[in-house]
């Protein structure tokens, strides 16, 4: 049957100097960029803010956990890894759920980048749309091949050992994270061996092009996938907005799931969410 899908013709971009480049045209256009803001609360105003001069024109109070504050008309969020619990904070419905899956990557060592020409993709699995190793080419002329699929015991745990007590209950105290695994428990004991045994991921490779030897591949970055999950278990693969109601909910849009390629879709899934921030709050 088909195994691989061959994309010669599919473009490859450096995304950081993308979104550097998104950024740029968003403060040219007026607007304020703000890192290192852990946002812990949103509430109405319950007073206008020092020296404003607008009165209630801007009654949503955003605080950080340094106790800095914004304040603003509405609140449009985007928190990927975080869209849950920004979704809590808020007084809006924790579902779905956000648990994190960590994917390795190998790479190509730079003598055998030859052997890939272009973007190779397999034909994905309709129940996991996301696993499966792709052969990816780089900027840099690097190679990447995979990535897997584990559980990550962090939200951010980008490395094998990274741990957080509170993101790991978070997941394994979850219905829905226990019904997803018992359905699936040899897809994920599959994943969990290749994760561990360089062989393994190889063996992989190897359907798809033979001559691939474990001589011939490093181990990699990884990346932690935002993965939404019902309480069903079943892995949400489509849009999810949502806000909530009352005086704070109606003023919010948050989007909580925004699937694979969310990246290369970036520009027409922003369109997406404009028209629906201008339908929700009819701007």
């Amino acid at each position: 049957g088909l195994m691989a899908l061959d994309s010669p013709y599919t473009g490859i971009v450096d995304y950081r100097q993308v979104a550097q480049s998104y950024a740029e045209d968003f403060q040219e256009a007026g607007g304020t960029i703000l890192t290192d803001f852990e946002v812990t609360d949103m509430e109405m105003a319950k007073e206008s803010p020092s020296g404003s001069e607008d009165g209630l024109q801007y009654p949503v109070v955003v605080r950080s956990s340094k106790g800095e504050e914004i304040y603003c008309r509405h609140i449009v969020t985007c928190a990927g890894l975080y869209s849950d619990r920004l979704s809590e904070i808020s007084g809006c419905s924790p579902e779905p759920r956000i648990v994190p899956f960590r994917g390795d990557y190998l790479v190509l060592k730079p003598e055998k980048c030859y052997m890939v020409k272009g973007n190779i993709y397999p034909v994905p699995n309709p129940r996991f749309p996301f696993l499966g190793f792709h052969f990816t080419p780089r900027m840099d002329g690097s190679v990447w091949l995979g990535p897997n699929a584990v559980l990550a015991f962090k939200r951010e745990g980008y490395k094998l050992f990274d741990f957080s007590a509170t993101d790991f209950l978070d997941a394994v105290l979850y219905s829905g994270l226990w019904k997803l695994v018992l359905r699936n428990l040899s897809y994920g004991l599959s994943e969990m061996y290749r994760a561990c045994f360089l062989s393994a991921q190889v063996k992989e490779l190897q359907k798809f092009i033979p001559e691939v030897t474990v001589n011939d591949v490093l181990r990699g970055p990884s990346g932690v996938r935002a993965q939404a999950l019902d309480s069903d278990g079943n892995l949400v693969d489509d849009f999810v907005f949502d806000g909530g109601v009352g005086d704070l909910g109606s003023r919010i849009l948050h989007v909580r799931n925004a699937p694979s390629p969310a990246a290369t879709s970036s520009l027409a899934i922003a369109e997406m969410i404009a028209d629906e921030v201008k339908r929700r709050f009819e701007l």
